[in-house]
């Protein structure tokens, strides 16, 4: 009993600093990573939240952009960042779930260098064609592709994207043989699908929505275990047939992976709260992001999911960006 006695003194000075500075959390501006350009969705997400955050803590929330390296040079700079909570990356699927499978080094390590806060939103692919395409459905765009195996090309905004990985798994569960045109960003893309060089994409409404909206782009088909709220007439993959078609785009936050628990705990109380005002909610529906909010642990959990299900795809289809 009395090892038992000494061995909890002696931790009681390391916890109650951290229980302290959770109480005190946050007292200085929030410095807020987006490994993208400014404009995108994920920086949309950031901005968004961050402002409505800002004035819920009573604190600067800082959004930096810092693209290159398909998200890497970001997600090693707040992994090298002091774990006090103030230092946040906007994480992707591509930075915590692909990237580790696409290439055979890293300049960090999505499990050993970060910690979960929330998955703060997903941005559901749709499959969109050329209207004058002459394909009317999801299943005549399947069939087309089935009858003369390698004729279609698919753009994406990269290879390796989310854009990417989700036609390739809908030519897997599809049976199908198209070539990928791989672009640098999904604007480019989407201009070419949108002027006929490219007949098809995976992309996310965020990013094809005035697109669509305009009747430049035709739905066929989304990934997402539902309907979407904004295409309320566009078919899942499930109703098609193929189950087994769900993709996005997840964007969460994490932090670098010694910040304290309860730090953390308080981060995302603050960023689900910030998620539930009615205000921003509104706004990210309508931009094309569906907003979620969940715990640290259920957050860890689905990317535990994402990455036994993509890292097989990858690995089954000798996908490698080295």
């Amino acid at each position: 009993m009395k090892k038992y006695l000494s061995a909890l003194l002696l931790a009681l000075p390391l916890v109650a600093p951290a229980t302290a500075l959770a109480q005190n959390y946050p007292s200085k501006p929030l410095r807020w990573v987006v490994p993208y350009a400014a404009g995108g969705g994920s920086d949309f997400l950031g901005r968004t939240i961050g402002t409505a955050l800002s004035a819920r803590i009573g604190q600067p929330v800082l959004i930096e952009n810092k693209p290159g390296g398909n998200t890497a040079i970001a997600a090693a700079d707040v992994a090298r960042s002091p774990a006090d909570g103030y230092t946040v990356l906007s994480a992707d699927n591509g930075t915590l779930v692909f990237n580790p499978a696409l290439y055979k080094s890293l300049t960090y390590n999505p499990m050993r260098d970060f910690a979960p806060v929330t998955l703060m939103g997903r941005f559901p692919m749709i499959l969109v064609v050329n209207p004058e395409s002459g394909v009317a459905s999801a299943k005549e765009f399947i069939a087309k592709a089935k009858a003369k195996p390698g004729s279609l090309n698919y753009a994406s905004a990269g290879a390796g994207s989310p854009h990417h990985l989700a036609m390739e798994l809908l030519k897997v569960e599809a049976g199908l043989f198209m070539v990928h045109v791989p672009y640098r960003g999904a604007a480019p893309a989407l201009a070419d699908v949108v002027g006929g060089q490219v007949p098809a994409m995976m992309v996310d409404y965020a990013a094809g929505a005035s697109f669509i909206k305009s009747g430049k782009l035709k739905p066929l088909a989304v990934a997402h275990p539902t309907r979407l709220a904004q295409l309320p007439d566009v078919p899942t993959f499930a109703e098609l047939g193929y189950k087994n078609v769900e993709a996005a785009a997840l964007v969460g936050m994490v932090v670098p992976a010694a910040t304290p628990a309860d730090i953390v705990a308080a981060l995302n109380k603050r960023v689900v709260e910030t998620l539930k005002e009615p205000e921003v909610n509104k706004r990210l529906v309508e931009f094309g992001v569906e907003p979620v909010g969940n715990s640290p642990a259920q957050y860890a959990e689905l990317l535990r999911r994402e990455t036994a299900r993509w890292h097989k795809l990858i690995h089954d289809l000798k996908i490698t960006l080295d």
